[in-house]
């Protein structure tokens, strides 16, 4: 383990147990084992430190998203299958990172003001990623999105139901509940939006089956019968 990764470990159990704002770099650096002059040889400050930390978070989360599409789509799942899948492995995984802390809302908080570009980057990457997972699955299923739908449209739909649950659940937490009342708002957002599969080329639709017509009482008569 090099020293960056272990200085970051010891800062995010800090920052953990004692929010950002009551986090020093003396507490970090005594938890990764260093002096704080050697802590400042990698990071400037305390706030550069929350970043590198943030930004590590991000990086697992989308590393999380991009494993659990694959591994949806490997087993034959539906498109429903890989987004929901892949949402709640990006989600789980931040979540999991902040778990028991006492400080979660502050840490979220925090992370909007002192890292909002970081924010605003890894946003754009996992729409993204969304954009491309819905395009190759509709791709490889023949599936059509309804009413003139682009991927990035849904991508961005899907973004829109994750932030309406969050505002029911702050910080994600209780994660379990969180986790499945998203699944059932993107179950029925996907369902609006993903129409039949489409033919494949040259191929004729098939005719629709002609219901036996019954005679009726007067053509079922037979000749010489008296009317």
């Amino acid at each position: 383990m090099g020293p960056r990764t272990r200085i970051l470990d010891a800062a995010m159990l800090v920052f953990r147990r004692h929010g950002f704002r009551r986090s020093s770099i003396e507490q970090a650096a005594e938890a990764a084992g260093l002096t704080r002059q050697a802590l400042y040889h990698h990071f400037k400050s305390k706030e550069a430190l929350f970043r590198a930390v943030i930004e590590r978070l991000h990086e697992e989360a989308l590393a999380a998203e991009i494993a659990a599409a694959g591994a949806a789509e490997k087993q034959g799942g539906s498109l429903a299958d890989i987004l929901v899948a892949s949402v709640s492995a990006k989600l789980g995984q931040l979540a999991a990172s902040l778990d028991g802390s006492p400080h979660v809302e502050e840490l979220f908080s925090e992370h909007l003001l002192q890292a909002r570009d970081l924010y605003q980057k890894y946003a754009a990457a996992y729409a993204d990623q969304l954009d491309a997972t819905i395009t190759r699955v509709c791709r490889k299923q023949s599936l059509v999105l309804n009413a003139g739908m682009t991927p990035r449209d849904l991508a961005r739909c899907v973004e829109m139901a994750v932030n309406g649950t969050k505002s029911a659940y702050p910080a994600m937490q209780p994660t379990d509940a969180f986790l499945k009342d998203l699944e059932i708002m993107l179950r029925t957002l996907i369902a609006g939006a993903v129409g039949p599969a489409k033919q494949p080329r040259g191929a004729k639709p098939k005719p629709a089956k002609k219901a036996d017509k019954k005679p009726d009482k007067k053509s079922a008569r037979k000749p010489g019968d008296r009317r």
